[in-house]
């Protein structure tokens, strides 16, 4: 493995050790744009914006949206959209999660997204997410937002044995609701935490102790979950938590070509896509020539449908287009113009092909692992892609010798879709829909190719370098 491609990828994996979830991942990405001279603005605020400057807000902190504006931009050019996604199918925590059966403390949770379920028994798993805690007393009483993580292993779905199900190699079916509850604790070990934490060394009861009555969560879960921000139980009001597994990332295979990572699908996109902006505008003279602004959208919600107030359905990134063209001029009809001025880069993780299934895919269709960016077709618009927007990115790869692909799907099989259809249709930008080619999506654990991580860096690095003077040679609807 070449020294820069392991770079890039060393990169990827403390990203994604970062990331157990959608928050943590706009953490992560706050914090190196942070580190890369990007200012924070703020939607409810003003923005006093100036061409050559680099910037980024946040929707919900499960969102996130950074722009640098090139020093020859004025009001109406276009804008360079790299537009991925944060969130990854996962378990997520009820809102009441408190489960006490046969002896047994488990937790409630729902299934978020289209996930391989089977692929999250017998895992060491942990709770991260983010949680509304009170501070202060009386009059003086605020409300903060913190992202929580517990690093070690507290939880666990244990498989049945087969012993007792002699049936399950021919077909195990998950049944969401009743399978899929993890085991916290035993009820009887919970009870001697709890009269040790409500009693001080002397036995005698605690005056704050640090259990809790909410009666929609184990106390014991509130404990532990407190015990990492520093705050007691019943000053946890509410939160957002998800199941995730404490196995990390890793660089692996014989030959450490493989990345190794539970959601790949769509952090490994979101990595590459913020990196190649970041090191797009790194330095002043980066945007000397620029006369258009380069953009990154890492939204939340797409495994779900987008349909929420920071998904790509939602007018987040408009708004932000919207803002930073009538911002530099009150001309309303420069907004039109810059849209059609626009490209945008859906990058979602592509379906690579898989050695024991080749007839899943398409005989003139199967991306390798190693092969490069894939470009994503379908004539149904379930992928934005058309000839134009497909030429201009592969032109760009042909300028770098840097391999591409294409899919599409077999015609006897569905398929999935992206973000790139939903902002096409609700902003009327020219997309094209890529993806690094990837095995076992949705798994709790996915694999991915080094060489690739490297292959979309750099391609979308090149975009965002490049766009201008290759769109002012195309010509379309003219």
């Amino acid at each position: 493995m070449a020294k820069e491609e392991s770079a890039v990828a060393a990169d990827l994996i403390d990203f994604l050790n970062a990331s157990p979830t959608a928050f943590h991942a706009v953490d992560e990405a706050k914090r190196r744009l942070k580190l890369a001279g990007y200012e924070q603005i703020f939607e409810r605020g003003d923005w006093n914006l100036q061409a050559g400057k680099k910037y980024y807000f946040t929707r919900n902190y499960s969102t996130i949206v950074a722009f640098a504006i090139g020093k020859k931009y004025v009001a109406g050019n276009g804008f360079h959209i790299v537009g991925a996604h944060t969130d990854s199918p996962c378990l997520k925590l009820k809102p009441v999660s408190k489960v006490s059966k046969g002896g047994y403390l488990e937790v409630g949770v729902q299934t978020y997204g289209s996930g391989l379920w089977h692929t999250w028994f017998d895992r060491d798993l942990t709770i991260a997410g983010r949680m509304i805690i009170k501070e202060g007393k009386g009059d003086h009483v605020s409300y903060s937002h913190q992202l929580v993580r517990i690093n070690e292993p507290i939880m666990r779905i244990p498989t049945l044995a087969i012993h007792l199900d002699r049936g399950i190699n021919d077909g195990f079916k998950v049944n969401a609701q009743s399978h899929l509850a993890p085991v916290l604790a035993t009820s009887v070990k919970a009870e001697l935490n709890k009269v040790a934490a409500d009693n001080g060394p002397d036995g005698k009861p605690n005056e704050s102790p640090n259990t809790s009555n909410n009666p929609k969560h184990h106390s014991l879960l509130l404990q532990l979950l407190s015990a990492q921000v520093g705050c007691k139980p019943d000053d946890i009001c509410d939160f957002e938590l998800q199941a995730c597994d404490t196995q990390p990332s890793i660089i692996a295979g014989a030959m450490k070509e493989f990345i190794f990572s539970g959601r790949l699908d769509n952090l490994c996109m979101s990595f590459c896509s913020l990196k190649a902006l970041i090191d797009a505008t790194v330095s002043e003279k980066s945007l000397e020539d620029e006369s258009g602004v380069r953009m990154v959208a890492l939204f939340d919600h797409e495994e779900v449908g987008s349909n929420s107030a920071q998904g790509a359905g939602s007018p987040v990134m408009f708004d932000a287009l919207s803002r930073i063209t009538t911002f530099f001029s009150s001309d309303s009809q420069l907004l039109e113009k810059a849209i059609q001025k626009s490209f945008l880069v859906s990058a979602d993780m592509a379906h690579g092909l898989h050695p024991n299934y080749m007839d899943k895919h398409e005989e003139n269709h199967q991306p390798k692992l190693h092969s490069g960016l894939v470009i994503k077709h379908n004539a149904n618009q379930r992928y934005a892609t058309n000839a134009v927007t497909a030429f201009i990115f592969r032109e760009i790869a042909a300028k770098h010798n840097l391999p591409v692909q294409d899919f599409v799907v077999r015609n006897d099989m569905p398929c999935g879709s992206t973000i790139g259809p939903i902002l096409a249709s609700g902003t009327g930008i020219r997309t094209v829909d890529i993806g690094a080619p990837q095995l076992s999506m949705h798994s709790i654990r996915e694999m991915c190719a080094v060489d690739d991580v490297k292959h979309s860096y750099e391609h979308l690095k090149a975009f965002y370098e490049e766009f201008t003077c290759l769109d002012a040679k195309i010509a379309v609807d003219i």
